[in-house]
């Protein structure tokens, strides 16, 4: 039997997708030195993820649009040119103002670049290969959380955090010049006609679904993105313990993803509501240790696994329902992504600077994916209607 191996191309979008992970990610383990030399408390640096994730949100779909009937090759390579540029602006910012602007031009290279260079990454392959190519390019948005966020912290604590952002620059020049030399220029892809795709955002399973990805996923970045200012404030860490919590944490992400992707092929409805439930209670652990070092370093590792977990069901849902838009569907999830990225950055902020103060912030993290719950309920008890009907017909 012929074993079909990964094209090396492939590895390139990975690396890519590593870099911009990193970007996106690194904050929540240099917040502190922001704040700190820019004079801003840790909450307001904190608005710096949610600048980014805005950026995704609204500049993705917008950009995915409009980059679709482009040369696959040109666009990815001028997207990488501009994520170059805003890091190198966030490496020199001098204020906090030009560091959020800069965040926001980083932030805006997201949404289409794993849009394009999923389609990209497909067409490098046979399609019984098409979803472990996606998967194998998501991978490096895992590897970003487990190498590239640590990584980042530690060349922050040694160099300064302006080092981080000029590292993270150089690994997407190293993305772009791999780009530039072994990707084959494919043509103009037929871009399916924008009303086509947007005849998709009809179907009202498909918009429960983008809803219980921005409502259930809110709780991961609220925790997550101050895991730092948490384990040394509240659990009275040392600012080098810091970086090996978070690979600890980004080991979780990992197994979640991997469990989460083999309970949604078994039973979607159960996987979604299962990971979604085991996400609240992991927050709870969270809070209620958050004072014992070695329970909160287990509960947050266990938080990483139930986080993570979460994401293959809610890709697998939106797609499902995408019909004829599924690139512009599979967009809308990654900006529904980052709207809970956004709003979980913003919670923490809130918290962390109240009255209420870091150890607040995980019971915080579980208001929004509560309601999650309930629309995952809904969905749920929509599909099986709909399947009794099936298969009555049948």
């Amino acid at each position: 039997m012929n074993k079909e191996k990964m094209p090396f191309q492939v590895w390139i979008l990975t690396l890519a997708a590593f870099a911009i992970g990193t970007a996106e990610f690194v904050i929540a383990g240099i917040l502190p030195q922001i704040a700190t030399s820019l004079s801003i408390t840790e909450g307001q640096a904190g608005y710096l993820i949610s600048a980014y994730a805005l950026a995704i949100v609204i500049g993705g779909p917008i950009l995915t649009i409009y980059l679709a009937r482009f040369n696959k090759k040109a666009v990815l390579i001028g997207l990488m040119a501009l994520f170059i540029i805003g890091n190198i602006l966030s490496a020199l910012a001098p204020n906090y103002h030009l560091l959020l602007i800069s965040r926001v031009i980083s932030g805006l290279v997201q949404g289409p670049f794993y849009g394009i260079g999923a389609v990209v990454a497909t067409n490098l392959v046979s399609e019984k290969m098409a979803g472990r190519a996606v998967g194998q390019m998501f991978a490096g948005l895992t590897l970003a959380n487990v190498l590239g966020v640590p990584a980042g912290t530690w060349v922050s604590l040694q160099f300064g955090w302006h080092t981080t952002f000029f590292t993270v620059a150089a690994f997407g020049a190293i993305a772009m010049i791999s780009i530039l030399t072994s990707i084959k220029s494919t043509g103009h892809g037929e871009a399916k006609d924008i009303k086509t795709q947007l005849t998709a955002f009809k179907n009202p399973m498909l918009l429960i679904s983008l809803a219980i990805t921005a409502l259930s996923w809110s709780g991961f970045m609220t925790l997550y993105g101050y895991l730092a200012p948490i384990a040394m404030h509240t659990t009275g860490y040392g600012e080098t313990a810091v970086t090996w919590i978070l690979v600890i944490v980004g080991l979780g992400l990992i197994i979640g993803n991997i469990l989460g992707g083999r309970s949604s092929d078994k039973d979607l409805n159960k996987a979604s509501m299962f990971w979604a439930v085991a996400m609240i209670i992991s927050l709870v652990a969270v809070g209620l240790v958050v004072d014992n070092k070695i329970l909160f370093i287990i509960t947050a590792f266990i938080f990483g696994i139930a986080s993570f977990a979460n994401v293959p069901a809610m890709q697998l849902r939106v797609m499902n329902h995408g019909g004829e838009g599924q690139e512009l569907a599979a967009t809308a999830n990654i900006s529904a992504f980052n709207l809970a990225n956004a709003f979980g950055g913003f919670l923490g902020g809130m918290v962390l600077d109240s009255q209420l103060g870091a150890s607040m912030i995980p019971f915080a993290a579980i208001i929004i994916p509560i309601i999650g719950l309930l629309f995952i309920a809904k969905a749920n008890s929509n599909e099986k209607s709909q399947n009794k009907l099936a298969t009555k017909f049948n």
